[in-house]
């Protein structure tokens, strides 16, 4: 039966070409510009570790003194030197690591000067966010408290200065240091890049791992957010007055969640009861995709544009309703004909929702041209997103079935309208 209203559909839309071109350029239009917009939504709100993102938890606290709180402030996004290494040394989560950006100028067999981004972390960073390895092994817990020379580098920095062979056990120049190559990188695409998101929200990964308390030593550069208060000569010494180390824990169960949480209030108390301050202090534990919400990874014009793509959808389909219910009842003739030949209220409606499923498809079809060419235009923004916008699977058939849902639901006034046309005055006006 199917098959025969798609054979019904297909002749009635060749009858009136001009009315069907109108119908489906209308769908297309309005999928086109929502599939662009929810793309981009899709790619932003995404969860860049969903095995983990319920596990990994970056903590927050505010243990400053006095002169630095401000009462109704949120607590920091990163922690002083002294308490993430504090917390690093008591090791209550199941991993943890501290962390900050840096950048470096590494010297190639040629004598060239590269630039570099880095990263200076603790040893549980590459397990904790399944980083994976394509020659070599990170670096261990006794490597951070040694202070080892050692560095992993990415396969980009591998291949401009080795070739992209073996490169474990070469020495890496940096600066007037070096540093002994111990693990290069595999395939790793972390985006957007929520382990600290102030420097850059999306991107390559870095080309420089190595320990934080090495890149101490060396008096390495730091970049992203720091804040300071009162004097200090070394900012980044173990017990600067400044707000600079990153710090992510590892919590596998929601009751090690719960006892960690437990640890850190004590830790406050603790603080306040050494008399680093007076005031209550603060705590947030937040997990992957809250921390990315509280951050706003999905910028509000695009949750504006998303909202405003799929208003002008709607527009679109009152304005497909419109014509199929022009469409459907000058054919009342030829359905007072079929109802008067026997057929049911529910056949006709069924006939004219699946002439309204057509119109979709083709709508659908090009709407995912226009939403392609959407996509070209998204990557020609100057955002730091915009090369990592693209349509995967999920939203090419999410494109089909919005077309479809969308062209049913303008079919619903139409078809119902359709079936209700009187057999018998339809054919005495024949």
């Amino acid at each position: 039966m199917f098959g025969y209203y798609l054979d019904l559909a297909l002749r009635s839309l060749r009858r009136n070409q001009a009315l069907t071109a109108l119908m489906v350029l209308a769908i297309a239009l309005g999928i086109g510009t929502s599939m662009t917009t929810l793309t981009v939504m899709h790619v932003l709100s995404g969860d860049p570790i969903p095995a983990k993102s319920a596990q990994l938890f970056r903590v927050r606290m505010n243990v400053s003194p006095d002169e630095a709180f401000k009462p109704g402030d949120d607590a920091p996004d990163n922690l002083t030197r002294r308490d993430a290494e504090a917390l690093l040394h008591d090791a209550r989560a199941d991993r943890q690591a501290m962390m900050s950006a840096g950048s470096l100028v590494v010297v190639s067999a040629q004598g060239d000067p590269l630039d570099v981004d880095a990263r200076y972390t603790s040893a549980d960073f590459f397990p904790m966010f399944d980083v994976p390895l394509r020659y070599g092994h990170a670096w261990s817990r006794s490597d951070d408290t040694s202070h080892a020379g050692v560095a992993v580098i990415s396969g980009t920095l591998n291949r401009q200065l080795f070739g992209g062979a073996d490169s474990v056990g070469k020495m890496l120049q940096v600066g007037d240091g070096s540093l002994r190559i111990i693990g290069v990188l595999g395939d790793w695409d972390m985006n957007p890049r929520f382990y600290d998101l102030s420097d850059g929200q999306f991107g390559d990964s870095e080309d420089v791992f190595l320990p934080l308390s090495t890149a101490t030593d060396m008096k390495l550069s730091t970049s992203g957010q720091m804040w300071c208060w009162g004097n200090s000569k070394d900012a980044h010494g173990a017990d600067a007055p400044c707000i600079w180390l990153q710090y992510w824990a590892q919590l596998d169960t929601p009751a090690k969640a719960v006892a960690y949480r437990q640890y850190l209030r004590n830790y406050i108390a603790l603080q306040q009861k050494a008399g680093r301050f007076t005031h209550p202090g603060q705590l947030d534990l937040q997990d992957v995709m809250a921390w990315l919400d509280a951050k706003g990874v999905v910028p509000a014009d695009v949750r504006l544009q998303m909202w405003l793509a799929l208003g002008f959808l709607g527009i679109c389909l009152l304005n497909t309703v419109g014509l199929l219910l022009a469409k459907f009842l000058r054919r009342s003739n030829e359905i007072g004909v079929r109802r008067a030949l026997g057929a049911s209220r529910g056949a006709i409606f069924l006939q004219c929702l699946v002439e309204a499923g057509v119109v979709g498809l083709a709508g659908g079809v090009s709407g995912l041209a226009l939403a392609g060419l959407g996509m070209v235009l998204v990557r020609h923004q100057p955002t730091d997103y915009a090369a990592y916008i693209h349509m995967d699977l999920r939203m090419l058939l999410a494109t089909f079935v919005l077309a479809l849902l969308s062209s049913l639901l303008a079919g619903l006034l139409p078809a119902w309208r359709a079936m209700h046309v009187a057999p018998g005055v339809a054919l005495k006006s024949n």
